[in-house]
């Protein structure tokens, strides 16, 4: 889902660049207001989990990849998207800078998509579907969705680049996405769980008022 430099235009690059400042900014005055020394540690360990997951790419034809994300992983713990959009800022720009993984010029893009579009889809997908299907159906819907809809979003940018046609993109990038989402949505699923069953005050839904 990285998107390479050259593979959207010059325009789109820079307006997409000032919306993820935008957001990296609500993203801080979040941290600022939200995050302390017991929380800051968990956030520190979903950042190094989500670098990890990343880095086992599948190519997608025409040169992009595709890979599990943890954007809505990040947002439903914390109980916002502006936690994922911080998390994949920081992991995004390592790999941009160290790793060639996804160009500069299309860094703001790649926040965009798998940070900000990522994370506000898995938090209020979550929020959404919680009082209809309960508490892990929704978490598993909103972690697939958050995984889909940002390639389908990747692949609209690079469709109006002229990258590649947009009916090949969505096929290509909602295809392979689709699949890989079902593996993210059980994942996510499972830590969850798992951090529900041996600390359940890390996660946000559990300590409001505190």
């Amino acid at each position: 889902m990285h998107i390479p430099d050259g593979f959207i235009s010059l325009p789109l690059c820079a307006i997409l660049y000032i919306i993820a400042i935008i957001a990296i900014y609500l993203s801080a005055k979040w941290s600022r207001e939200n995050l302390n020394e017991k929380y800051i540690p968990l956030l520190a360990v979903l950042s190094a989990g989500i670098f990890a997951i990343m880095s086992f790419n599948l190519p997608v034809p025409f040169g992009s990849s595709g890979h599990l994300l943890g954007a809505a992983l990040v947002a439903i713990i914390f109980c916002s998207p502006y936690a994922a959009i911080l998390v994949l800022t920081v992991v995004l720009l390592i790999q941009a800078l160290f790793f060639g993984d996804g160009g500069i010029t299309a860094l703001g893009a790649n926040i965009v998509n798998m940070g900000v579009v990522g994370g506000f889809v898995g938090y209020y997908g979550y929020i959404s579907l919680n009082k209809i299907i309960g508490k892990y159906p929704s978490v598993f819907i909103a972690s697939w969705a958050a995984c889909f809809i940002a390639a389908l979003v990747a692949a609209i940018e690079m469709a109006i680049s002229g990258t590649f046609p947009l009916d090949l993109g969505i096929f290509y990038m909602g295809g392979y996405h689709a699949m890989i989402g079902l593996i993210e949505a059980v994942i996510t699923v499972i830590i969850i769980k798992g951090i529900e069953s041996v600390r359940p005050d890390l996660l946000a839904w559990n300590r409001k008022g505190e």
